[in-house]
């Protein structure tokens, strides 16, 4: 008898556990929606930081390669440094991560090389060498990142569209302060009267963060925390970026930009005239408050949001001076 009541105790007690299963499996979170078009991409982009996912990396890089987001390098400096700050703040799932992200073709492998070189960790080196096989057809890129002849994130001058987009993306996937101290520390540029260059990237800048300190208060209590402690030809255009967040007058900050741009244009040396710098800028994050709002193919404060992530090609034109 005591026989067939522990048989009937742990068929019972097998039940139990079924029903217990079936429950949590019925309040399991429903799958999150496939990212079949780039605004999606960019939604999670956004919100990623609040909420981390990093599991989900593969299958983003795969609509992201499918979507064309990586057609042209230069313009990819968003998605670059997003994917460096999953694998960056992930080290014990990064080799898994990339693992998932092959097979892709060789032209998209440069984006992993990249990201892996940017990620910040301390034993990149030993984690891109664990892919070399998989990418001899990127064999030159990678001894020369192994080598340090090419720089990664924190040593990127930010003198060009991608380093700033990659700046922005690492801080979207990590909520990191140390991308935004870069990209703080050019808000000098916004007052450059000698190298358009610089004053377009400054003037970027400047507007982004701005944009982006409007809607993340994370962003504006660090951007308000680290003005005392900035050097002058920073602390001026930074209280700007502050004020201009506060209140939501971005618009000043656009004319400020063009108004600048236009005297350096028309005063400034012949090197400074040469505008064919604008057309070859590819994307920058300066409006990088389409991400933020996950929108696409919408107007926002003005500016069109762009396919891509990043939106040089639509920011230069917003801030060229007419002829």
């Amino acid at each position: 008898m005591r026989r067939l009541w522990g048989i009937i105790g742990a068929a019972l007690a097998a039940l139990s556990v079924l029903t217990f299963a079936q429950s949590a499996d019925a309040k399991r979170k429903p799958e999150p929606p496939p990212f079949s078009r780039p605004e999606m991409i960019l939604s999670w982009i956004n919100d990623y930081r609040l909420n981390p996912t990093p599991e989900r990396l593969p299958a983003a890089f795969k609509a992201m390669r499918e979507q064309g987001s990586f057609k042209e390098i230069e313009q990819a400096g968003i998605y670059v440094g997003f994917i460096a700050g999953v694998i960056g703040s992930n080290p014990d799932k990064a080799e898994k991560l990339i693992a998932d992200m092959f097979p892709m073709p060789p032209y998209d492998q440069v984006v992993v090389i990249k990201a892996i070189a940017y990620s910040g960790l301390a034993d990149w080196k030993e984690l891109m060498g664990k892919f070399v096989e998989r990418m001899p057809a990127r064999k030159v890129i990678i001894e020369r990142y192994l080598y340090g002849k090419l720089q990664v994130l924190r040593d990127l001058p930010l003198d060009s569209p991608i380093a700033v987009d990659a700046n922005w993306g690492y801080y979207f996937a990590t909520g990191s302060s140390e991308p935004i101290q870069r990209l703080v520390r050019t808000l000098a540029w916004s007052r450059e009267k000698n190298n358009v260059e610089k004053l377009t990237i400054g003037s970027m800048v400047k507007w982004t963060l701005a944009q982006n300190a409007s809607k993340d208060h994370d962003l504006l209590s660090y951007l308000k925390t680290s003005l005392p402690h900035q050097p002058e030809k920073v602390e001026k255009p930074l209280a700007e970026v502050i004020e201009g967040a506060e209140t939501f007058e971005l618009a000043q900050i656009r004319k400020d930009a063009l108004a600048s741009i236009e005297e350096l244009k028309t005063k400034g040396p012949e090197s400074a005239r040469n505008f064919s710098w604008w057309g070859q800028a590819g994307q920058t994050a300066f409006a990088l408050g389409c991400v933020a709002a996950g929108v696409m193919g919408q107007a926002y404060m003005g500016v069109p949001c762009v396919v891509g992530g990043a939106l040089s090609n639509v920011a230069l034109k917003y801030l060229t001076p007419a002829e």
